[in-house]
């Protein structure tokens, strides 16, 4: 049984130029009793910088600055840097976030020494159009089909000249390396893939070529359940235990008041972390509150960032694209129930009811312009 307790909004926006419009989906890192935030902070016609903060322990706000740290400075992110995450590899700190141009959301990195100075090193996701991608992923064999139901998004009829390339976002990395290699996980519409390189140099055009060639096996989660029934995506970066990486992701549903995004959580093995072995059947925690309810984008519980504090693991977690929220469980009873799912995820399936290809159930393996 898991208790999740909401410890309600964290942090609000200022009158603060950057931040006026809303704060939300924040990068959390602990350094001894100190837990640091990097969020995405929104001013006048939707620009997103990241904003920082510091707190004493896991809810005690103890700084925050007055302007942001990180902010546009490329083609690839001129119309905002959002929805960040963090962790520590080494002695390096990296930082995925996702770049805007007005017309393309895509995974980027920035990488520290010290969590004040942060290069950045680029895009770090394949600049290919959505056709080149069916192209190749069909060259392979048929996946999940629902990978091919986004071409009303990449074809818009208002402006069919308008060139966009595949929305690649939400990367969000492991914290340490794994069998030698940097690992992150990265969302491509409707389910949640796995990287694995030596080095970030490593990603290549050809890398990308044979990624996409092999991408069935480089699918870690499709949805599955209800309650992620229209897509999900990495959320926090992967909490290590004895019995797997805990991953806290958010799943996303359709419902007649809208879509509606809840954090959930699955359990992945520790050596190949491309393979899921837990699911949580029900959501973590969803909105319930009015301030997840009702703000820039209603319904939205979008998590991701996490700090562990004795056996409590704070979850940081943007409420309706308006505010920063927390809220706590015991992680030995997230790893529970996680365990004693384990050989109840494939019973409920929603999309193995509606897709016998394969990829519609990988779990053999050992609105405003979209924001998520």
């Amino acid at each position: 049984m898991i208790e999740v307790k909401k410890e309600g909004i964290l942090l609000s926006q200022s009158e603060l130029e950057f931040e006026n419009e809303g704060i939300l989906n924040p990068a959390v890192i602990r350094d001894g009793d100190s837990v640091h935030i990097f969020y995405r902070a929104v001013q006048l016609w939707n620009q997103s910088t990241i904003g920082y903060c510091r707190l004493d322990g896991p809810l005690n706000i103890a700084e925050r600055c007055d302007k942001p740290i990180i902010f546009p400075e490329f083609d690839y992110e001129s119309q905002g840097v959002e929805d960040p995450r963090i962790v520590k590899i080494d002695d390096t700190y990296y930082m995925s976030y996702t770049g805007y141009d007005g017309v393309n959301a895509r995974g980027a990195l920035a990488t520290s020494k010290d969590l004040v100075t942060f290069t950045k090193q680029g895009l770090i996701v394949p600049p290919i159009s959505y056709a080149h991608f069916v192209y190749l992923v069909e060259s392979a064999g048929k996946v999940n089909e629902n990978y091919y139901h986004n071409h009303k998004f990449y074809y818009q009829e208002s402006d069919p000249d308008e060139k966009i390339l595949l929305w690649d976002k939400n990367v969000v990395f492991f914290p340490r390396r794994i069998n030698g290699n940097l690992v992150f996980l990265h969302r491509i519409r409707p389910g949640i893939q796995i990287v694995s390189v030596k080095e970030i140099k490593d990603l290549t055009p050809e890398f990308w070529q044979d990624y996409f060639l092999n991408f069935q096996s480089h699918i870690v989660m499709d949805p599955i359940h209800q309650h992620e029934s229209n897509y999900i995506g990495s959320g926090c970066p992967p909490i290590e235990t004895e019995h797997g990486w805990v991953l806290i992701y958010h799943g996303v549903e359709e419902t007649d008041n809208g879509l509606v995004y809840s954090a959930c959580a699955a359990l992945l093995d520790l050596n190949n972390p491309s393979m899921e072995l837990a699911r949580l059947p029900e959501v973590l925690f969803k909105p319930e509150h009015e301030w997840e309810l009702l703000g820039a984008v209603n319904n939205v519980c979008f998590p991701t960032g996490a700090a562990l504090f004795g056996n409590t693991l704070f979850i940081y977690y943007g409420a309706a694209d308006s505010y920063i929220a927390c809220a706590s469980l015991k992680l030995t009873d997230l790893v529970n129930e996680l365990l004693a799912n384990m050989k109840n995820t494939e019973e409920s399936s929603i999309v193995d009811k509606k897709d016998k290809s394969p990829g519609a159930h990988k779990l053999k393996k050992t609105t405003k312009k979209p924001k998520k």
